[in-house]
């Protein structure tokens, strides 16, 4: 891979550091270790990675969930993020080609009737959902009958499913998985209701970044980089991106 350009290494780290959004809502790209704070992940190896390309420190700006990610754009806060692929967010931000893609699915009681993706959108049917996920802004755009319920933070949707007795909850498949498993009479659906691309992307307006971005993110896929990054944090069964020699076009 060739060396950034003046202009993307001015893009990337305008102040000389290279800031990155973290979003730990998501275990399957970012995991903290309460007891040191520590943050790992695949979200993580790869901005370390980038940082010591371009010769440059690194911030890690942590949030809980993906859309607050995206709501700090206007703020500056961060030069690139680990965001799943939306419409709505590739208004403000320029986006590389995916590097992992992740299943969307619900988590129901054992005793719920429905048993099948095609089961959820029907009048009646409530939904917690974390708000400005991408698969809030996946079922916001598909879902017809059912209503969503939204949450500030991932657990926060788990506690409203709980405690306002819905139907469901959406999420990323793994960490619903895992938590079916540790907390008998729950279950999570078979299928998914969307695939979720996960891509690197840095605010509008940096076309340079954007394309150095995209070349690094190529090769991390292509080497073994970021198979191995999600080895190593436990993540098995997360599919790595295909190759793919262009960025989205919405």
């Amino acid at each position: 891979m060739n060396s950034a350009s003046k202009e993307a290494l001015h893009e990337l780290a305008p102040r000389g550091v290279l800031r990155a959004a973290i979003n730990l809502g998501n275990p399957v790209l970012a995991q903290m270790n309460t007891e040191n704070a520590e943050v790992s992940g695949v979200s993580v190896d790869l901005t370390r990675e980038l940082a010591r390309r371009l010769g440059v420190p690194v911030k890690l700006v942590l949030f809980d969930t993906a859309g607050k990610v995206f709501d700090a754009v206007p703020s500056n806060d961060w030069d690139v993020a680990f965001l799943a692929l939306d419409p709505v967010r590739a208004k403000e931000i320029l986006f590389t080609a995916p590097y992992v893609i992740i299943e969307g699915t619900y988590v129901v009681r054992d005793a719920s009737p429905f048993h099948a993706i095609e089961d959820f959108d029907q009048p009646g049917m409530r939904i917690a959902v974390v708000r400005g996920a991408a698969y809030d802004l996946f079922l916001t755009r598909t879902l017809k009958h059912a209503e969503l319920v939204r949450s500030d933070t991932s657990a926060g949707a788990i506690d409203l499913f709980f405690d306002a007795g819905l139907e469901a909850a959406a999420g990323v498949k793994q960490p619903l998985v895992e938590f079916a498993r540790t907390h008998p009479g729950l279950r999570v659906i078979d299928g998914r209701f969307t695939s979720i691309e996960q891509a690197l992307g840095t605010p509008n307006g940096r076309p340079a970044a954007r394309e150095f971005l995209q070349s690094y993110i190529e090769e991390m896929k292509r080497n073994g980089f970021v198979a191995s990054a999600l080895e190593r944090s436990g993540q098995r069964g997360v599919g790595v991106a295909p190759a793919r020699h262009s960025w989205p076009n919405f």
